[in-house]
């Protein structure tokens, strides 16, 4: 009897081949004989599964996030039953850090996918992520719950403050990719301006409280 296929498994397999070769040698130099070779597997079956690069890579950067959400939900399940707004934040920018090897690979080739799309038109033709206010919602979504619970500054202007937060976090991951600075001051930084929105409330209160 012939062994069935699992197509999804076979896509997944070929997926994480494009990742370890682009984390290697760079999405723009990496072809799909590069992958088929990186899986062990002939040119004709990625082609089968992947008609063409620019269809490999846009899978490729779908599995890619999911690892990635993966990643924020071992972080999250560390931080207990109930991690809160802050805790949740936090997890979610320190792991787009490049702090080891699964998440250097995953700041290098997100990135390398959004400058490739901006010139590459087969690339533009799909959409970079499915939702792309997906994390600004998130983070958004998280500091207003704390506002309201009274754990951050209630004047700060969540939407704003989400955008900063994400906006400083892929800077300061691109810094460590080109050996600018190290994950444990990136983090420094981050925890600072976190401490900067959560401290606030606190700091009024106990104020109060002291007159």
């Amino acid at each position: 009897m012939p062994k069935r296929v699992d197509h999804e498994e076979r896509r997944t397999q070929i997926a994480e081949a494009l990742i370890r070769a682009a984390g290697r040698r760079g999405l723009h130099a990496v072809g799909m004989r590069d992958v088929a070779a990186e899986a062990g597997v002939s040119l004709r079956l990625v082609q089968y599964y992947f008609e063409t690069k620019e269809k490999l890579l846009f899978y490729g950067l779908r599995h890619l996030t999911d690892r990635f959400t993966a990643r924020v939900g071992t972080r999250l399940a560390a931080a207990g039953p109930d991690p809160g707004p802050r805790a949740t934040v936090e997890a979610l920018l320190l792991a787009s850090l490049p702090s080891d090897e699964e998440s250097r690979t995953f700041h290098l080739l997100y990135s390398s996918y959004a400058i490739l799309s901006v010139t590459d038109e087969a690339l533009a033709a799909q959409p970079f992520i499915d939702n792309p206010d997906a994390a600004e919602n998130a983070v958004t979504g998280l500091l207003e719950q704390a506002q309201e619970a009274g754990l951050a500054d209630p004047d700060a202007d969540a939407r704003m403050e989400a955008i900063s937060l994400l906006a400083m976090a892929a800077a300061m991951g691109t810094s460590i990719l080109v050996g600018q600075r190290n994950p444990e001051s990136a983090i420094a930084v981050l925890r600072h301006h976190l401490d900067r929105i959560f401290a606030t409330a606190g700091t009024a209160a106990a104020g109060t409280a002291s007159i």
